[in-house]
């Protein structure tokens, strides 16, 4: 068997995957397009341990092993993705990134000296060093 068939099905393959990730803003089509890249890895493996005739066969080792992660990462990212959707309507990408914690503001840490509890939490941190020295 020549090495260059399934070396370059392997290349189309992660090519495809790499566009679907960089491409799509569904989070579902975004992990299957990582599941066809590691498919792609998978058939490198195996192709490459024909080919070298490994003894121990540990391209196709490697490859079980690459598909039990692909599995536990496809059943947890469904997982969260589903929970997205439950808690947003959508499982568009764009709006997952304004789901991530920040500031109020750029420059903002969130300290106003006109709150009431301003002094209490300013001397918050003072208070629970020396407690944890003591």
């Amino acid at each position: 068997m020549h090495l260059a068939y399934p070396a370059v099905l392997s290349v189309l393959l992660f090519c495809t995957g790499i566009y679907g990730v960089l491409a799509r803003r569904n989070a579902i089509l975004v992990l299957m397009s990582v599941e066809l890249m590691l498919n792609a890895v998978n058939l490198n493996l195996v192709a490459f341990d024909v080919w070298l005739r490994d003894a121990l066969h540990s391209g196709q080792a490697l490859t079980l092993f690459t598909i039990a992660i692909a599995a536990a990462e496809i059943g947890i990212g469904l997982a969260i993705v589903l929970m997205v959707y439950r808690n947003r309507g959508s499982s568009d990408i764009d709006r997952l990134r304004d789901t991530a914690e920040h500031p109020d503001g750029p420059g903002d840490s969130g300290y106003d000296p006109d709150h009431p509890d301003a002094a209490a939490t300013a001397d918050a941190p003072a208070t629970q060093k020396a407690e944890a020295t003591a």
